[in-house]
């Protein structure tokens, strides 16, 4: 058997999907041309090659909101972006868009996250002259510092869909750090929206922030009274809305009905007023941001301790220690914090 006939016939699949979706043979390619697998398409490679990643690993001890949660059930990094998968994928298949393209850039969506969150972001954006995004770093991990300072050399697609896979606050479909060229990579920005809002939600309820009677009316009428109601409602909505969009003839794009974007809106916006900027929870990502510092601080003092695995060597000190510092999970940074004489980092058990 000529096993190039698998990833022939995987491509020839592709030429059923929807007009407007991405395929491998139209692709802008790879930085380094690669002889194609025998048995997977280009997208498919990338969704290996980035699940495989030590930074992949990695997330499973980054905090999404709430830092080193005692409780076991509370989200992670990890898995928000396995929700974000799915999510994604939901809504490609539906609208009959490339999945594997969409699950590649799901699961590099946070890659670049560092340490506590938004909190360790902002920390390190403060400290790095040239300011810090982690969908910024999410491509800097993959392209450049993943295998031995050598990058994974994914596709163009993918690369796009994760730097521009972050919003702005004002609305869930803010253009933020720019549109992805593709739909498949639209669909991921929005669908890590449809996964943090939901999710967030359940944890502020595990952590007696609110309830499920505090959110909007808005949210409760036109979304649903539960974690899955809401979900299916948003989910269902937006492949409604975007195929009729597509199938009126008008430029593609991915949204929602006018309702549920304003009620997804208005949910979003409760979120950051009573969860994501509550005292409490500001307390936690203060004391986070200032570890995050120290460490940054430490290593420009003493570059001799950052690992060559999570910096490139040539790069200004400065780099090399944000490069580090946002590479590291809660839990080492404040082992590591604390072993060095960080009094924020001692006492908190992650």
């Amino acid at each position: 058997m000529d096993l190039h006939q698998v990833r022939r016939r995987l491509e020839g699949n592709e030429q059923r999907l929807s007009p407007y979706a991405a395929r491998t043979s139209t692709s802008r390619g790879r930085a380094r041309p690669e002889a194609p697998s025998p048995v997977r398409t280009d997208y498919q490679r990338d969704r290996d090659r980035i699940l495989h990643t030590k930074a992949f690993r990695r997330l499973k001890h980054k905090t999404q909101v709430f830092i080193a949660p005692a409780q076991d059930h509370f989200v992670t990094r990890l898995t928000h972006t396995i929700e974000v998968a799915q999510v994604a994928r939901t809504i490609a298949r539906a609208l009959n868009l490339n999945e594997d393209l969409a699950e590649a850039a799901a699961l590099g969506h946070d890659i670049g996250h560092g340490p506590f969150g938004h909190a360790g972001e902002e920390a390190l954006a403060a400290c790095l002259p040239e300011g810090f995004r982690h969908n910024y770093q999410s491509v800097r991990v993959l392209d450049q510092l993943e295998n031995n300072g050598k990058g994974l050399n994914l596709t163009f697609e993918v690369l796009d869909a994760i730097r521009k896979s972050s919003k702005t606050r004002d609305d869930i479909f803010a253009e933020g750090w720019g549109v992805p060229e593709t739909l498949e990579g639209q669909v991921v920005k929005t669908a890590d929206a449809i996964a943090y809002v939901n999710h967030d939600i359940i944890d502020a309820i595990r952590a007696g922030l609110i309830t499920e009677e505090n959110l909007p009316h808005s949210s409760k009428h036109d979304l649903g009274r539960s974690h899955s109601e809401r979900l299916n409602t948003m989910i269902c909505d937006i492949v409604e809305a975007s195929w009729a969009a597509t199938g009126a003839g008008e430029n593609p794009v991915i949204q929602f009905s006018p309702k549920v974007h304003a009620a997804a809106n208005e949910l979003r916006e409760f979120m950051f007023k009573r969860v994501y900027l509550y005292d409490e929870t500001l307390a936690e990502a203060e004391r986070g941001k200032r570890i995050v510092t120290f460490l940054f601080q430490y290593f420009v003092r003493y570059p001799e301790g950052v690992s060559a695995d999570y910096s490139l060597p040539d790069d200004p000190v400065e780099r090399r220690a944000a490069d580090y510092v946002s590479g590291m999970t809660d839990r080492y940074a404040l082992r590591l914090a604390s072993e060095l004489g960080c009094e924020d980092a001692r006492g908190w058990k992650a």
